[in-house]
C-alpha cells in the first residue's frame, strides 16, 4: 500500500501504545476524570455572565453582580488548579511509560544478532531509542487526553447551545462542517509531512554518527569540503520537510480564523436581530459569542492535538517495528554444565549470513563442512586470507550467529542446549579493535560488575604486564580512557582487554587478531599476557603474524571456508601445503 493510501490514524498503533499505560491506570484515570470535570466547568462562566447581564445588570442588582464577579473568579482559580493537577498528572504518565518503553527497547536491542547492528546505522537505533521515544511522550501529555477533553467540551457546548436557543445555534454552527473537513485534510498533510521529517532526522542522526566517529578519515584523505556539501543537501531536505509542516500550517490556521469570525458576524447579524424583536436577551448573544470562542479554540487546537497524536503513533510505528523485529539468538537452552573444561568439538558445521540458505550446493556459504575437535587446554591457531572463515568460526562459538547444518559441542553438550548467556560466561573473545567506553579504567575492565574488586583487578592487571603503565596515568585505575578509549595507545587498549577477559576467567579463551595492530615493543608484552592468559585453558587464536603461533598445539589453515590443512608448526611446514607458502611469505627476508 502506497504510503498516500494508508489511513491517517493508525488503531491497530494507538491501541498498542495506549496498553503500555496498565501500570499507571490508576492516575491516567484519574486525569480522565479531571478533564471531564473540566469540560463540564467550561459551560459555568458564560452562563454566570449571561444571568449577570440579563438578570443582575437588568434589575440593578449590583450585589448579584458583584457575586457573579466573584463566582468567575473562584471558577478560574478552580479551573487553574485542576488544570495543573490534571497536565501534571498526564505529563506524569507519559515519562512513566516513555521509560518503561526506553528500557525494554534497550533490553530487546542488546539481545539482537550483530548481524542487526551489521545491517543498521548506529544513528537509526539511537533515534529510535532516544527521539522517537520522546515524541511518544507527547501521545500521553498533549494527545489522548487533551483531545479528549477537547472533544468533551464542544460536545457539552453545543449541546447547552441547542438547550438555549436551537435556532441560534443552527445558523451558528453553519461554518463547523467546513472546519471540520478543513481539519481532517490538515491532518493527512500533516501524518506525511511528519513521516519525512523522521526520516530526515534519522539520516542526519545516521550521517553525523558515523562522520564524527570517522572524521579522521575525513580529515586524512582531505575531504572536508566534499563532506560539507554532502552533510548541506541532508540539512536542506530536513529543512523542506519542516517547511512542508509549516505550510500546512500557515493555510489551516487562516481558515479557522475566517470561519470563527463568520460564526461571529453570523451570530451579531442574526442575535441582534432577535434582540431587537426580544426574541433572545442581550446576555443570550455574549454567553453564545464566549461559546463561539471556546468551540472554536479546541477545534483550532485539535488539529494541534491530532498531528502531536499522529507524530506519536509515526514514531510508535518505528519504535514498536524495532519490537516486532526477531532478530534474537535463539536462547531456549536449559542445560547450565557448570564451569567447563574447554572441550569444544565441531562436526559438519555449514554457515551462512543468509539465515534463509539451506541448499549446500548454492552459493553464499562462508564456512563449509568444517570439523574440528579441540581438547581442553589445548591452543588452536586459525590461519588463512581475509574472507576464509575464521572469524565465523569464533561467532559461532561465542552464539553470535546461528549455523544453518552441523552440531558444535562443549564438553559433550550441544551448544544450543545451553543458555546463551553461560556460553558467554565460559567464553572470552578478546577482538583486535578493542572498544572501551568514555569511563574509568576500573569500570572498563570489570564492566561495572560490583562482586569484582579493585585489588582482583590490581591482581590482574600485574598477571598480563599492565599495572605499570596504569599506575602513571593521572588517577591510575580511575583514569578515564575517553571515548573509544582514544588516548591510549592500541597496545594499552589491547592490555586492558586481557584485564577484562582475566577478570572473567573464562572456560575458553578467543584471541583475534590481538596483535596485529600493535609495535614490536608492545607485542613482546602482549605476547608475555597472552602466555599467560592462555595456561591451563582452552584457547582459540587468530592472528595473520605467523610467528605469534608457532606455538600453538595445533593450526588450523581455512581457505574459502573450508579446513585445507591442520598440525603443528612444524608437521605443516613439513607437508609443503598452504601453510608453508603462507610462512615463507612472511619470512622469505629473514
Amino acid at each position: 500500500m502506497s504510503q498516500s493510501k494508508k489511513p491517517t490514524f493508525n488503531l491497530h498503533v494507538f491501541s498498542r501504545v495506549l496498553s503500555r499505560v496498565g501500570p499507571y491506570r490508576g492516575r491516567f484515570i484519574f486525569a480522565g476524570v479531571l478533564v471531564l470535570v473540566l469540560s463540564v466547568l467550561a459551560l459555568a462562566r458564560p452562563i454566570l455572565i449571561q444571568k449577570g447581564i440579563d438578570e443582575d445588570m437588568a434589575n440593578k442588582d449590583y450585589d448579584g453582580l458583584l457575586w457573579m464577579f466573584i463566582s468567575v473568579v473562584v471558577l478560574l482559580v478552580i479551573e487553574a488548579v485542576l488544570q495543573f493537577v490534571q497536565t501534571y498528572t498526564a505529563n506524569w504518565v507519559a515519562q512513566s511509560v516513555t521509560l518503561d518503553m526506553r528500557s525494554r527497547l534497550y533490553d530487546h536491542v542488546v539481545q539482537f544478532k550483530l548481524r542487526y547492528f551489521d545491517q543498521t546505522p548506529v544513528g537509526t537505533t539511537v533515534t529510535r531509542l532516544i527521539s522517537d521515544i520522546d515524541g511518544i511522550a507527547r501521545v500521553f501529555s498533549d494527545g489522548i487526553l487533551t483531545i479528549s477533553g477537547d472533544l468533551l467540551r464542544l460536545i457539552v457546548i453545543v449541546a447547552y447551545m441547542f438547550y438555549a436557543n436551537w435556532i441560534l445555534t443552527l445558523f451558528v454552527i453553519i461554518p463547523v462542517p467546513i472546519l471540520i473537513w478543513a481539519t481532517r485534510a490538515f491532518q493527512r498533510v500533516m501524518k506525511q509531512a511528519f513521516v519525512d521529517v523522521r526520516n530526515q532526522v534519522a539520516r542526519m542522526n545516521v550521517f553525523v554518527q558515523e562522520h564524527v566517529t570517522g572524521m579522521s578519515v575525513v580529515q586524512i584523505f582531505n575531504r572536508q569540503e566534499h563532506e560539507k556539501e554532502r552533510f548541506r543537501v541532508l540539512n536542506d531536505n530536513h529543512k523542506k520537510a519542516h517547511i512542508r509542516t509549516v505550510w500546512a500550517f500557515s493555510i489551516f490556521f487562516p481558515v479557522v480564523e475566517i470561519l470563527s469570525a463568520s460564526s461571529i458576524a453570523i451570530l451579531l447579524w442574526l442575535g441582534m436581530k432577535e434582540v431587537i424583536q426580544e426574541r433572545a436577551t442581550l446576555g443570550e448573544v455574549l454567553m453564545f459569542i464566549l461559546f463561539i470562542f471556546m468551540i472554536y479554540r479546541p477545534i483550532r487546537q485539535l488539529a494541534d492535538r491530532f498531528t502531536v497524536l499522529q507524530e506519536g503513533l509515526v514514531n510508535a510505528e518505528r519504535v514498536f517495528k524495532v519490537f516486532d523485529t526477531e532478530a534474537q539468538i535463539a536462547n531456549e537452552g536449559t542445560t547450565d554444565p557448570g564451569k567447563l573444561k574447554g572441550n569444544i568439538s565441531i562436526r559438519n558445521v555449514w554457515f551462512a549470513y543468509d539465515e534463509n540458505l539451506q541448499d549446500q550446493a548454492q552459493p553464499g556459504w562462508i564456512l563449509k563442512d568444517i570439523n574440528l575437535e579441540v581438547k581442553e587446554g589445548q591452543t588452536i591457531a586459525f590461519v588463512g586470507a581475509t574472507g576464509a572463515g575464521k572469524s565465523s568460526i569464533i561467532n559461532l562459538i561465542s552464539r553470535f550467529y546461528e549455523f544453518q547444518h552441523g552440531s558444535i559441542t562443549l564438553d559433550g553438550t550441544d551448544i544450543r542446549d545451553i543458555p546463551v548467556d553461560v556460553v558467554r560466561r565460559e567464553v572470552a573473545v578478546v577482538l583486535q579493535d578493542v572498544f572501551l567506553f568514555s569511563d574509568s579504567i576500573l569500570n572498563n575492565v570489570t564492566l561495572n560488575n560490583p562482586d569484582i574488586s579493585l585489588d582482583q583487578v590490581v591482581a590482574a592487571a600485574k598477571q598480563v604486564g599492565a599495572h605499570e603503565f596504569i599506575s602513571k596515568l593521572p588517577g591510575a585505575y580511575d583514569y578515564n580512557v575517553r571515548e573509544r578509549g582514544g588516548v591510549l595507545s592500541a597496545g594499552q587498549r589491547q592490555l586492558l582487554a586481557f584485564i577484562r577477559a582475566y577478570l572473567y576467567n573464562p572456560s575458553i579463551l578467543v584471541l583475534d587478531e590481538a596483535t596485529s595492530s600493535v609495535d614490536s615493543e608492545s607485542e613482546e608484552l602482549i605476547q608475555n599476557a597472552i602466555r599467560r592468559l592462555t595456561a591451563d585453558r582452552t584457547s582459540i587464536v587468530i592472528a595473520h603474524r605467523l610467528s605469534t603461533i608457532q606455538e600453538a598445539d595445533k593450526i588450523v589453515v581455512l581457505s574459502k571456508g573450508k579446513i585445507v590443512e591442520a598440525g603443528n608448526h612444524q608437521e605443516l611446514l613439513q607437508h609443503g601445503g598452504h601453510y608453508k607458502r603462507l610462512f615463507e611469505l612472511q619470512f622469505q627476508d629473514t
